[in-house]
């Protein structure tokens, strides 16, 4: 294990000689016209789900940071960056390996990602030992930045802005007195729910499930039994929808409420358009097809006229941070981790200011929690929750 990894470092060391050699090479040109300062031939990578049960958040993602990335290439057609994709398929345990895949490359100069909390607790060490930089666009575990990981950083607010957002809403908006709360016991789900749980106090019960679960009649009848008319569950859409769809079909009358990894389409087409109807689905996001600029019109026309879903739009603006650091010369990953912690600028597709603190996470001062609502068979925006 210690020569594997001491084969992985070397490969990272050579790699950072390679790329400021590829940055020198650009910098000494004197082609009229072009950018003499940018790194050429260097690789983004996108880690997150695209197959899978929960492929559906990542997808839109991954197209985030494509479109800035073709965008970039159009501009520069004569120093294009390649876009790496890792699929996790949401899974932790595969992420280790993709992990040290993209570690060993030593083109890849930074990760989009990982998009999921428990695969970042696996892949971040790795992606720390070797220096490459990461800013993820949707994993809110809250720990995720105690780790003294130096090339963490968060494009959004964590479970500590989400949790206790979803709790404001079902207490003033829904005006509920009687929550039950089931996570999925991923790092992500768990963690939302004992956030939310903060601000709710005693709740009418909880249960937990497991990933890819598929029959839910013991928590359907511990939920009924219990008088609750609102569920929060933490976990992600395949399972969310499949236990909202046997609870309603055994007459529960209530409102489900979720956090963002139920925020998305496809959460709709699991449980049913009727009985996803009036779901509420948070998010540290603003709604990304409300999205400034071009963003939405780009998005659609390069994806066959699809609305860009749940972090599209971050994943997009976090893309262009990083190429925005390429262009300058930021050709080795140390030097893109320099510019990425000092960076201070507003993103074009979300209108957030990208400025992070010490430890990776967003500015405070541009979190935001946006709750969703399922309406006539679409996910539309419903309100900014207020932070107190």
């Amino acid at each position: 294990m210690r020569q594997k990894l001491a084969r992985v470092l070397g490969g990272v060391a050579i790699g950072a000689l390679v790329f400021s050699g590829a940055a020198c090479k650009a910098d000494s040109g004197d082609d009229a016209g072009g950018d003499s300062k940018a790194a050429c031939d260097l690789k983004i990578g996108f880690f997150g789900p695209l197959t899978g049960d929960a492929a559906g958040l990542g997808i839109h993602m991954r197209n985030g940071t494509k479109l800035a990335i073709d965008q970039y290439n159009k501009d520069n057609a004569d120093c294009k960056v390649n876009l790496e994709e890792y699929d996790s398929q949401g899974d932790p345990a595969k992420a280790p390996a993709l992990a040290q895949q993209a570690v060993g490359d030593a083109k890849v100069v930074g990760i989009v990602g990982p998009a999921f909390s428990g695969e970042s607790e696996v892949a971040d060490p790795i992606f720390d030992e070797a220096g490459l930089p990461i800013i993820t666009p949707s994993a809110t575990r809250p720990s995720l930045s105690t780790k003294n990981w130096k090339i963490f950083h968060r494009g959004v607010g964590n479970d500590t802005s989400q949790g206790p957002a979803a709790g404001r809403y079902i207490k003033s908006v829904l005006k509920s007195e009687k929550v039950y709360v089931v996570d999925d016991q991923s790092a992500y789900g768990a963690g939302l729910v004992d956030e939310v749980k903060k601000v709710l106090g005693a709740v009418a019960g909880e249960d937990k499930i497991q990933v890819k679960q598929t029959n839910f009649s013991a928590v359907v009848t511990k939920i009924q039994s219990s008088g609750a008319d609102v569920l929060f569950f933490g976990g992600y859409y395949t399972e969310a929808g499949l236990l909202l769809k046997q609870l309603k079909g055994a007459g529960w009358k209530g409102t489900m409420v979720a956090g963002d990894g139920v925020n998305d389409a496809n959460f709709i087409k699991v449980a049913g358009q009727q009985v996803a109807e009036g779901t509420i689905l948070t998010c540290p996001c603003a709604p990304a097809t409300a999205a400034k600029g071009s963003f939405v019109t780009d998005y659609k026309a390069a994806f066959d006229n699809a609305e860009p879903g749940t972090y599209a739009d971050v994943s997009y603006d976090l893309a262009k941070i990083m190429l925005e650091g390429i262009k300058d010369g930021k050709g080795t990953r140390a030097d893109l981790l320099s510019f990425i912690k000092s960076y201070n600028k507003v993103g074009g597709a979300t209108g957030v200011t990208y400025k992070f603190e010490s430890t990776g996470e967003l500015d405070p001062a541009q979190v935001l929690v946006w709750a969703f609502k399922v309406n006539a068979g679409k996910v539309v925006p419903d309100i900014e929750i207020p932070k107190s």
